[in-house]
């Protein structure tokens, strides 16, 4: 198996073991060991919740620099529809595209534009023969691969749509192959709210090629003061949006079902909320649901680990933007037919599990182990407390059999075991010859007080 690439790291240093991060992790993908928060790749889809709740900030995102950008001869941004909400006032949407534009780049293009596209093409792919219900989006990663490690069975329920921001590179690349310039020569970088994003860049899901049309992707707050800087200087403003209402709109909680027509549809905003429905799904208690929209951060996009604006500000912020938008891109059938039937916007490979590697190699050695897990935990009072450093009981009982942590971890086991070491010890002290009694009774009188 290829070793899985993340964009969420630790900085050690900073960290202080406070064990917050662990109840965070939609997918118990961290511990805390050694005073230490330790994060476990198999199981890390790169949502961005650790990086949110550390007071440390002892987590972060691994994101490309400018420097990655200029290595390339014809560089092209792409932007989130998410990037324009981070600012307040009068501020145009030009303005913005123009401020990124005289970073360095050649060319700034618009996700919210292939947005567009997928929102209209959304209702033909859930129409189409051998669709499971209720369909589930494509378009967030960190639910994708939410998925992929916990509810792998609903794989076959997701839609087959590669994200807007992987249909914008494809259509610019495509565009710029045709003015003769070699992909080599081509630097696409992705201006992204959330590490999960900056993932699928890097480690594509869905992708044969096993590669993004996408190069890189730099992060919203590391660009942020710079373009600051650059509205504040700018003194020329280009017409370069090629979005609508209905693109920008893709940033906010339910963008991308307000493009269905006909369906009976709910979307979900929270990580912890979206598991929620997903179990319910799995289940098949949503019978009635035609398409099911999970969006990992609250709100949608806009609440993203790499923003530098509070979610609500941002996403009213992208409510008046788009009402303010007169850009208007009038799609005719064919147009959309054909965008349907290029192959650009859709998955080249199957989406397939991410399984945790087994307790061992050897069946039966690993049901021995999964039943020494069993009898650990029965002993454990159950109670997810995370003093321990793992996320639950049943994750220490697994830790503790995979060699990882001790039963004295837990610290009702450890008061136990300490209560039953005294008890021995009081009990030496009562067995022990009238000479030792009489030079050890002050610490007799110490252990029984205790």
């Amino acid at each position: 198996m290829d070793k899985y690439s993340h964009s969420v790291i630790l900085n050690q240093s900073k960290c202080l073991g406070c064990t917050i991060c662990i109840k965070s992790c939609p997918t118990q993908a961290i511990r805390v060991r050694d005073g230490k928060a330790i994060i476990i790749d198999d199981k890390c889809i790169d949502c961005g919740e650790c990086i949110k709740v550390c007071p440390h900030n002892a987590k972060g995102a691994i994101a490309d620099t400018m420097e990655d950008v200029k290595k390339y001869q014809y560089k092209v941004a792409i932007i989130d529809p998410t990037f324009i909400s981070q600012f307040g006032g009068k501020v145009t949407i030009n303005e913005i595209l123009t401020a990124v534009k005289n970073m360095g780049f050649d060319e700034v293009r618009e996700a919210a534009y292939s947005a567009e596209i997928i929102g209209k093409i959304l209702n033909k792919e859930i129409r189409k023969e051998g669709i499971k219900f209720p369909a589930i989006s494509s378009a967030c990663p960190a639910i994708l691969r939410l998925i992929q490690v916990r509810f792998p069975e609903l794989l076959p329920n997701v839609v087959r749509l590669e994200s807007p921001m992987e249909v914008e590179a494809r259509l610019t690349r495509k565009k710029l192959r045709e003015k003769e310039l070699r992909d080599d020569d081509i630097g696409i970088f992705f201006i992204s709210p959330c590490p999960a994003k900056i993932t699928s860049i890097k480690k594509p899901i869905g992708s044969k090629e096993k590669k993004s049309s996408i190069n890189g992707a730099l992060a919203i707050k590391d660009i942020y003061s710079e373009i600051c800087k650059n509205l504040k200087d700018m003194k020329e403003v280009e017409n370069l949006q090629t979005s609508s209402k209905a693109g920008i709109n893709w940033a906010r909680t339910g963008g991308e079902s307000k493009f269905l027509t006909g369906v009976c549809y709910i979307n979900v905003d929270g990580i912890q909320s979206v598991i929620r429905v997903l179990e319910q799904i799995e289940r098949g208690k949503l019978k009635d649901v035609d398409f099911f929209e999970g969006t990992a951060c609250r709100g949608g996009c806009v609440g993203g680990a790499l923003v530098v604006e509070n979610n609500f500000i941002a996403k009213q912020r992208i409510y008046q933007m788009s009402t303010k938008s007169i850009k208007e891109n009038n799609f005719s059938q064919e147009e959309i037919d054909e965008y349907y039937n290029s192959g650009l916007l859709h998955i080249t490979n199957e989406y397939t599990p991410r399984m945790s590697p087994p307790l061992d190699g050897d069946i039966s050695v690993a049901i021995k182990k999964a039943e020494r897990i069993e009898e650990i935990f029965r002993r454990l009072p159950g109670l997810d407390c995370g003093s321990c450093g793992s996320p639950s009981c049943l994750a220490l009982a697994e830790d503790i059999v995979k060699g990882c942590a001790e039963e004295v971890d837990c610290i009702f086991l450890l008061k136990d075991q300490l209560e039953n070491l005294t008890r021995k010890l009081l009990d030496m002290f009562k067995k022990a010859p009238p000479v030792v009694l009489q030079e050890n009774r002050g610490e007799e009188k110490k252990y029984e007080g205790e």
